[in-house]
């Protein structure tokens, strides 16, 4: 039985082959407290209807992927290619969903890839269009949660790989509706990492959780407690950070590659996950006695 200490969420990245509708009835079932919405799953024509299933499963809501989530291109999303069109579709997105989930909802974000190399660019951009995102997104209502992506992904899906950069532009931006979103498989190889968790507060928005093995592809994460990903140091920053919000499994995991978890039974997928952050939440909680 989960425990009171914390709560687990689930990405539907990690049941890609499953329907939004499966996703939503088999996650309770599981003991999952909430979901994260990836908007390509949903019906354009259906959308009231199907979010409407969320709390009537009592799942609560940890986040939002919209379809286009980039500034810039990125590998899956090549277009369209200018930011501006691409902020309009976020823009719409936000719009779409924000009425059917809980009010500080966050919609994750990353950069895309700079073009050229243009890194510079793309920081100067980032700086000033998601200051007006994030005033777009509090007044319906919800966040914007900004995620550095792995250095594996550099250049190809982000302009930003480490925590401390992506919280660099947090502090440009200077709203309360921009914080970060915190994924162990993407920044654990950050500069001064558990330092700089610690101290990132309630900037952080969203936290997810996968572990890694060297990748053999552009998707290729790991059960928790499966890889060799300093786990219970990570949880540990991150709960004296301050963050009371669900731990949200996301797994990607190519059907190209051999083994794929997309292409195991989901079930059983779904309680590795959580028996593999259990275990890792009891032994950081272990470090921190008084909040135990």
């Amino acid at each position: 039985m989960r425990p009171s200490a914390y709560t687990i969420g689930v990405s539907e990245f990690t049941t890609w082959p499953w329907t939004f509708e499966h996703d939503v009835e088999r996650y309770p079932q599981h003991g999952i407290d909430s979901i994260e919405i990836t908007e390509f799953k949903l019906d354009p024509h259906r959308y009231a209807e199907q979010l409407a299933l969320i709390p009537a499963a009592r799942l609560g809501v940890s986040s939002v992927q919209a379809l286009i989530h980039a500034l810039y291109p990125t590998k899956l999303q090549p277009e369209p290619t200018a930011p501006a069109d691409r902020l309009r579709h976020i823009r719409n997105s936000i719009e779409r969903i924000a009425p059917h989930v809980p009010p500080g909802t966050p919609f994750v974000v990353i950069t895309g890839a700079p073009p050229a190399g243009a890194v510079r660019e793309v920081l100067a951009t980032a700086a000033k269009e998601f200051g007006e995102l994030a005033r777009f997104a509090e007044a319906h209502g919800v966040r914007v949660a900004l995620e550095p992506l792995n250095p594996t992904l550099m250049n190809v899906d982000s302009s930003v790989w480490s925590l401390g950069d992506a919280l660099r532009i947090v502090d440009q931006v200077d709203h309360p509706a921009f914080g970060v979103c915190v994924d162990t498989w993407n920044i654990w190889q950050s500069p001064n990492l558990l330092e700089t968790v610690r101290g990132a507060g309630d900037r952080i928005f969203v936290v997810q959780v996968s572990d890694w093995g060297a990748p053999r592809g552009y998707y290729d994460r790991l059960v928790p407690g499966d890889g060799e990903l300093p786990l219970v140091p990570l949880v540990d920053a991150i709960a004296r950070s301050g963050f009371a919000g669900p731990y949200v499994v996301e797994i990607f995991s190519s059907e190209s590659i051999p083994g794929s978890l997309w292409l195991t039974d989901l079930d059983a997928l779904l309680e590795r996950s959580f028996l593999g952050f259990d275990k890792i939440w009891h032994a950081a909680a272990a470090l921190q006695p008084a909040a135990s």
